[in-house]
C-alpha cells in the first residue's frame, strides 16, 4: 500500500508530464502554424507557388527518407495494397493539400488561412456523415455551426478589405481543407497496421517526390536559383514549421493522447494572428478575434465530445 506522502508525489508527477505534454504539443501547433507566415514572406521575392512548395519539400525530403529508412527496418513489410493506399494518400493529404493551401496564400491574410485550415476535423466529421451515414449528435450540429459562423464573419470582413481574391483564396484554402480532411478520413485504418511515424514519414516522401516533380514539370531549372533569403526562409519552412512540428505533435500525442494533444493545437490559430500582425503587420479587429474564438470554441465542443 503506497504512504499518503508518495501520492501527492505521483500527482505532481503526473501533473508535470501533463504539462510537458501540453507544451510539447502548443510549440509543435505554432511552428506548423507559423508556416503561413513564412509563405507570405517568400512571396514578398515573387516566389510562385509551385516553386515554394518545390524548396519546401526538398529541403524536408531528407529527414522524412531518414525517417522512413529508420522505420522499414524494424517493420513489417507493406503489401501492394498498403503501397498504393500510402502513394494515394500522401497526393491528397500532403500534395494536394499543401499546394492549395499557399495558392490560396496569395490572396487572403494568414488569420483567415488558418481558421479555415481549422475546419478540417468539422469536414471530417460531415464526411463520415455522408460517407459512412454516422449519425451525430445535436452538440456536434452546434459545434459545426459555431466554427463556420466564426469563419465566416472573419471571411466577410476580409471581403470588404480584399474583394473578388479572398474569395479565390478563401476557396482554394477550403480545398486544401477538404483535401486534407479525406486524408484524414482514408488513413484511420492504415495507421493501425502501418503505424502513425511511419505512415507520416511514407507520405511525405510521396507528397515530396510530387512536388519536386511538378516543379521540373512546370519551371525552368533556372528557377532554382533565387534570393539567398528564399533559401534560408524555405530551410526555416522545411525544417522548423514542416519536419519539427511533425515530430512534436507525434511525441505530444504519445505522451498526453490525441485529444488533449488536439485542444493544445488550439493555440494555432490566434498564433498566426499575432505573428500576422507582428511580422506582416496585418491589423488584428475585434471581428477577427470574435470570429476566432467562435471556432476555436466550436472545435473545442468537437474535441471533448470525441474525447467522452
Amino acid at each position: 500500500m503506497s504512504s499518503p506522502s508518495a501520492l501527492p508525489d505521483e500527482a505532481g508527477a503526473a501533473r508535470k508530464a501533463l504539462l510537458f505534454g501540453l507544451s510539447i504539443a502548443i510549440i509543435g501547433a505554432i511552428l506548423f502554424s507559423a508556416k503561413a507566415i513564412v509563405a507570405k514572406l517568400i512571396y514578398r521575392y515573387h516566389v510562385d507557388p509551385v516553386t515554394l512548395i518545390a524548396f519546401r519539400m526538398l529541403f524536408s525530403l531528407p529527414f522524412f527518407i531518414a525517417i522512413a529508412v529508420w522505420q522499414a527496418r524494424k517493420a513489417v513489410p507493406l503489401s501492394g495494397k498498403e503501397k498504393g493506399q500510402i502513394v494515394v494518400l500522401g497526393i491528397l493529404g500532403y500534395y494536394l493539400s499543401s499546394f492549395l493551401d499557399f495558392l490560396g496564400l496569395q490572396y487572403i491574410s494568414v488569420g483567415l488561412e488558418r481558421l479555415i485550415l481549422f475546419l478540417t476535423p468539422s469536414f471530417v466529421l460531415l464526411l463520415s456523415i455522408f460517407l459512412m451515414k454516422r449519425r451525430i449528435a445535436w452538440i456536434e450540429w452546434a459545434a459545426l455551426g459555431i466554427s463556420y459562423l466564426g469563419t465566416i464573419l472573419v471571411f466577410m470582413h476580409d471581403v470588404r478589405l480584399g474583394g473578388s481574391n479572398v474569395v479565390l483564396g478563401s476557396l482554394l484554402v477550403l480545398g486544401s481543407a477538404v483535401s486534407y480532411a479525406i486524408y484524414l478520413l482514408g488513413s484511420g485504418e492504415l495507421v493501425k497496421r502501418v503505424g502513425s511515424l511511419r505512415l507520416v514519414a511514407y507520405a511525405m516522401c510521396v507528397a515530396s517526390a510530387a512536388c519536386i516533380l511538378q516543379f521540373f514539370l512546370l519551371r525552368p531549372v533556372s528557377f532554382l536559383l533565387q534570393p539567398q533569403a528564399v533559401y534560408g526562409l524555405s530551410i526555416v519552412n522545411a525544417v522548423f514549421c514542416t519536419v519539427l512540428p511533425v515530430f512534436l505533435t507525434m511525441i505530444a500525442v504519445q505522451r498526453i493522447g490525441a485529444a488533449s494533444a488536439s485542444q493544445a493545437g488550439m493555440i494555432g490559430p490566434v498564433s498566426t494572428l499575432f505573428l500576422g500582425a507582428a511580422i506582416l503587420d496585418e491589423p488584428i479587429t475585434g471581428i477577427q478575434l470574435g470570429g476566432t474564438a467562435l471556432v476555436l470554441c466550436g472545435i473545442y465542443l468537437l474535441t471533448r465530445k470525441k474525447a467522452a
